[in-house]
Parts: C-alpha cells; structure tokens; sequence
C-alpha cells in the first residue's frame, strides 16, 4: 500500500517507505509506504491484529522496523533526535507516567521539558478541557482507566507539536467526549498540525481523516 506524490502537494512532513516488520517470522506490516502533510490526517483502519499499533510504533521510533524507513522532513527519524521527540506527541497502547507525580506536577513537568512558555496555564487549560481538573492532585496509578486515557490525551496536548501519533484516542470516551475529540483534531488539523491515528470508530474517521490506510489488506 504505497502511494505517490500528486503534483502541486504540500511539502511531506512525515514520509514512511518500504516498512516491513515480522514477529517470529510471522509478517505484520509488508511494504508499508505512505506520506502526511501538515494539517492533514490519516486514519489507519483495519481488525485487531492487522499491525495499526505496530506501524504507529515503527512511525515513533519506539520498535525498529526489519525493513523500511520513516523520514521527517526529509531525513531519518531517529526517536533519540531531541528535534524528531520535539515534533511528535504520541499516545500509543503503553502510555507511561511518573508514578510519584501527581497528575499536574506530571503534566507540567512535561510541558517545562518541552519548552512551553507558560507551563502552569498550559496545564491548567488542558486540565480543565478535559474534565481533569479535580483529579489534578491524584497520582496517576489512582485514576480509572478512562481518566488514565484523558491523562494520556492531557499529556500530548501540554506540549508542542507537530505530527499527534495516536493509537485509538476514541477509546474510553463516552459520545461528548467522541464529540470533543472531533472538535480538537479539527482544531489540530486547522492549526497545521499534521495526525496520524488508528481507529475502530468510524464515524472518527469520516469525521477527520483525509485519506484512509487500510493495514493488513
């Protein structure tokens, strides 16, 4: 599933091509090639199984593909450039936390890192847009898995970015909180932010995606 390049197009942001990777000998992803442009979003659809959290975890850096390569901008992405981890927010199926931070201190402590003007605000508004902000003092081991999935949310939205990677962010969220969701990726999207996510829910997909992947067809 590659795809070329219309003319007159946008400048690639993210360029992936010729991504193969097999466990135990067992192929998941076979030559997997397609391009993402600033301010536009691909959703990968496909069954459990298929790979779609395996290419996002390839695309991030986070497995090493056998073969293939995923390019920013026109060079290698490499997860331990501080460039290529400044450009990407990432929620994927094993979101991490500090687990002796409260849900703000960790959340703050992300936005400083990462160069945010002014972190307290920041956090505050993410906090608040997302329902999170009585929970602000809780430590993230105390949250339900619902919460932990906002707090994941919260985490790539106190930061700057310019690719959201995300693995089923509908997941866990009830219909104002899908509502919602929609509402930001379109705001992401409108600000130039380029996204690339996998999901079950298609009227997500229809919703925001420009182009459809199917993974494992």
């Amino acid at each position: 599933m590659t795809e070329g390049m219309p003319a007159g197009r946008a400048p690639d942001l993210l360029a992936v091509s010729g991504l193969c990777k097999s466990y135990s000998g067992v192929p998941v992803l076979q030559d997997v090639g397609f391009t993402l442009r600033p301010g536009e979003a691909i959703a990968l659809v496909g069954p459990n199984g298929a790979g779609k959290t395996t290419l996002l975890r390839c695309v991030a850096g986070i497995e090493e593909p056998d073969e293939g390569v995923v390019e920013l901008e026109g060079r290698r992405f490499r997860e331990t450039d501080p460039e290529a981890r400044a450009a990407m927010a990432c929620l994927l199926d094993d979101f991490d936390y500090f687990p002796d931070l409260s849900v703000a201190d960790h959340l703050a402590l992300y936005a400083w890192a990462h160069g945010v003007p002014d972190p307290e605000r920041t956090v505050e508004d993410v906090l608040r847009e997302l329902d999170l902000l009585p929970l602000a003092d809780r430590l993230p081991i105390t949250l339900s898995s619902g919460q932990r999935h906002r707090f994941g949310l919260a985490s790539c939205l106190v930061r700057p970015r310019r690719i959201l990677l995300l693995d089923e962010p509908e997941q866990r969220l009830d219909a104002e909180g899908r509502a919602w969701l929609v509402s930001r990726l379109g705001a992401e999207l409108a600000s130039g932010v380029a996204v690339l996510f996998a999901s079950h829910d298609r009227e997500l997909v229809d919703a925001v995606a420009d182009r459809v992947i199917e993974v494992g067809s």
